[in-house]
């Protein structure tokens, strides 16, 4: 019988607890909100404050870092990093091995390619050049 939990010291010193999410086994800290039909791979991290919606699906090794706010249907590739604060929109596509900065909004329906580094607000696919 394994435990239903796990507490991980994070990088301030701080015990963090979490779950394995029903779909995927990923790991949930105590105050994320995921949604039942959301898939999240058994490495990736959801950390407190996180709102994930339904049908989201988060690869391997991501991590979604606080108050993260996930759109519905939106695909967040492989070792995918999620600032703290960040909004990502509905149906949104986010490429593996993606470093997304803290408080950025990503608009519905955008697609970030692999390898992107995000450093500014995104509401249309013509900005993602400047903002990349």
């Amino acid at each position: 019988m394994s435990a239903s939990f796990e507490e991980i010291e994070n990088e301030h010193g701080e015990v963090v607890r979490y779950r394995r999410h029903v779909n995927g086994k990923g790991r949930v800290a105590n105050g994320a909100k995921v949604h039942p039909s959301a898939f999240i791979q058994q490495s990736a991290y959801v950390e407190p404050g996180a709102e994930i919606a339904a049908g989201v699906w988060i690869g391997a090794g991501s991590w979604v870092d606080r108050g993260v706010r996930i759109g519905s249907k939106a695909v967040i590739g492989a070792n995918v990093h999620i600032g703290e604060g960040t909004r990502i929109g509905r149906a949104t596509r986010i490429g593996s091995h993606s470093r997304i900065a803290a408080e950025v909004d990503i608009a519905d329906g955008l697609r970030v390619p692999n390898d992107s580094q995000v450093r500014a607000s995104i509401t249309s696919p013509t900005q993602f050049a400047r903002a990349a």
